[in-house]
């Protein structure tokens, strides 16, 4: 008999009364209760988690419940539940936290279809608790901790293979009480065939305990923090090569573990602790300290930095007070100062922007600007209010833009649009509004082109946006009204342009289409059917849709061709549409829809009908007919007089025979 599909393990500690929920959830989930494996490690519990485990151990034939000594962190209790797995995966959950009800059968399907070793589902907080957001912002079937923000999530709190786990004979560190499992975790994203992330589902909730008692939540000590910090930037160093990927690893643990050790480092009681600790964490930065790493660090960390490897003991702890007053976030939970505002003030000066942290531009420390230089770290704040392609050829979007945190009265913008594969880019004028930002760009499209018409190919649409000289970019569409719509716009232009706007995934961003690259005119233009209209002799009623959103009029028609260049037409409308064609000529009539504009044509076969019968009428007192021609790749009909002696003849014989 197969084993499970999934371990989940849980390491309880005084964890009443978010252990039932916790373990309820999973014993609940849609995977089924024959794929899964629970073990409930009690950690020496003394407030009832191990009767109440027990207790829903009675009822559930699938969870295990093992008792042991407290061994004073989750890292003890989880390498004992691992040692213990039997399912293709282990997922390691926290007892106070609970999984939605189809995450665990998301995340193996996941897995599974995709060969991943790892992987994420969406994590959601719950009673105040930060959890990771920048990974969720969309479904990674494949990714790596280079190509996405996976690396910023270190909780084991994921799907795991366990034939990678027991390759690499990954165990939690016991010697940490925090950040246990960074070591497991990175690891196994370094040496994953591949990651996925599943963020269109509430996969896991992590609970703020009422009693504050989230393991993450501690304080714990320098030490301790300085320790994690070491051994995650050795690891770093000795799986992945000096350049680009280490930096983009190292980030993490400047930006996260570094500011922690610093914070726990502002509490120490003695000075000359402080100090010796100081001169420790400038050894420890040293060896990883250059302009690579320093260009990918937010401006505070930068002046961290700075001033640990100056060993500026009374300007550190400055800093940490002057975060503190902002509001510290250390990981998973956030506590906001009473007096927390929205951040430093802003200088913008020379197509730059510096925030006064402490000591900017003090003329006895001397730290350089680019240690308060945020101007990578803004962003161009926009909302498109309204997005409109017409059949003149016009492009016209409205919204607003500004720059974070930089108010301009003055501020200014340009439209850019950039043809993807290509080195073309054209800039046009925006006018602004309002002086709230507020901004309305027309683009003809026959003059964009720097008087020339736009080039066939994908343009995407991006607003620069300047505020006290300072320039961003941001591309268009990703914040919208919710008047504006989300579906693709097709056009025909009056030159005869096809053009398409439409939203790209997974962010919304505008792109303009022209040339029909990636959008045709063609499936815009349907027939749904000809039938002989009942009201009048020798007409045909041809119905269809049009889902253009714009063309020019009389440019659509329902066209039969005729013999020696005879043609009859009849203009049709926008959406549903019924074209009655007139038939007064002898000669086979071939059937289309057409649409035709300034010498560029697209053309529609009307489908052969086969229910459409022949049909007769008098013109003038003589018998005419019309039937299908069978065998076409269009409906065809042949149109004549009735003769009299061939009819008589073909009555006769079938009276005879």
């Amino acid at each position: 008999m197969p084993g499970p599909d999934v371990t989940v393990i849980i390491a309880a500690y005084n964890a009443m009364p978010y252990v039932t929920r916790s373990v309820t959830s999973v014993l609940g989930q849609t995977l089924g209760a024959d794929r899964i494996e629970v073990i409930a490690v009690d950690d020496g519990s003394t407030d009832g988690t191990a009767a109440e485990l027990d207790r829903l151990a009675a009822g559930a034939p699938q969870l295990r419940v093992i008792h042991q000594p407290n061994s004073g962190g989750p890292a003890g209790p989880r390498n004992l539940g691992l040692d213990q797995a039997a399912g293709r995966y282990v997922f390691f959950l926290d007892s106070d936290d609970h999984l939605g009800p189809e995450a665990l059968e998301r995340m193996v399907t996941a897995a599974d279809e995709n060969g991943s070793d790892v992987v994420l589902g969406r994590i959601v907080g719950e009673g105040g608790r930060r959890a990771p957001r920048s990974m969720f912002g969309r479904n990674q079937p494949k990714t790596d901790v280079f190509a996405s923000r996976v690396y910023w999530t270190l909780n084991p709190m994921k799907l795991f293979r366990r034939a990678l786990v027991d390759r690499l004979g990954l165990r939690f560190d016991t010697g940490l009480s925090i950040g246990e499992d960074q070591p497991f975790t990175a690891t196994a994203y370094l040496e994953a065939a591949a990651i996925s992330v599943v963020a269109d589902y509430d996969c896991l909730y992590w609970v703020a305990r009422e009693d504050g008692n989230n393991i993450t939540a501690q304080p714990h000590g320098t030490r301790m923090r300085m320790d994690l910090f070491r051994m995650m930037t050795e690891l770093v160093a000795a799986r992945v090569a000096p350049g680009t990927d280490r930096d983009t690893l190292l980030h993490r643990h400047f930006a996260v573990e570094l500011r922690d050790a610093v914070l726990q480092l502002s509490r120490e009681p003695h000075r000359d602790v402080q100090a010796k600790l100081l001169a420790e964490l400038g050894d420890m930065i040293a060896p990883y300290w250059h302009e690579g790493l320093a260009a990918r660090l937010p401006a505070v960390v930068r002046l961290r930095c700075h001033l640990i490897a100056h060993g500026l003991l009374d300007e550190l702890l400055t800093l940490v007070r002057w975060e503190l007053d902002r509001g510290a976030a250390s990981y998973g939970i956030t506590t906001l100062s009473a007096t927390a505002d929205a951040g430093p003030e802003v200088l913008a000066e020379n197509g730059r922007a510096y925030a006064r942290y402490p000591y900017f531009r003090d003329t006895t420390l001397n730290v350089p600007d680019d240690c308060y230089d945020i101007t990578a770290e803004l962003r161009a704040q926009h909302l498109v209010e309204s997005a409109q392609l017409d059949a003149a050829g016009t492009l016209r979007l409205t919204g607003h833009a500004t720059v974070d945190r930089i108010p301009d009265r003055e501020a200014g913008a340009e439209l850019i649009l950039r043809r993807r594969g290509s080195d073309g880019e054209h800039r046009l004028p925006v006018r602004r509004t309002d002086e709230e930002g507020g901004f309305d760009a027309s683009v003809d499209l026959a003059t964009a082109a720097d008087g020339a018409p736009l080039p066939d190919g994908l343009w995407d649409i991006s607003l620069a946006v300047s505020a006290q000289d300072v320039v961003k970019e941001a591309r268009l569409g990703s914040r919208r009204a919710e008047s504006v719509p989300t579906s693709t716009t097709t056009v025909v232009t009056a030159a005869g342009t096809a053009a398409a706007l439409y939203t790209t995934k997974p962010y919304g961003n505008l792109t303009l289409d022209l040339g029909e690259t990636r959008h045709r005119v063609l499936p815009r233009l349907r027939v749904t059917g000809a039938a002989w209209s009942p009201d009048a002799p020798a007409t045909l009623a041809v119905t269809g849709r049009c889902t253009l959103a714009a063309r020019p009029e009389g440019a659509l028609t329902v066209r039969a061709e005729g013999p020696r260049g005879a043609e009859v037409t009849v203009p049709v409308s926008d959406g549903t549409f019924k074209a009655l064609l007139p038939f007064d000529a002898a000669g086979e009539w071939r059937l289309t829809l057409r649409l035709a504009v300034a010498g560029k044509e697209w053309t529609l076969p009307v489908p052969p009908q086969p229910a459409l019968k022949a049909v007769r009428w008098r013109r003038l007192g003589l018998p005419w007919y019309a039937k299908p021609v069978t065998g076409q790749d269009a409906l065809t009909l042949r149109v004549g007089r009735v003769e009299l002696v061939k009819a008589v003849r073909a009555r006769l014989a079938r009276r005879s025979g």
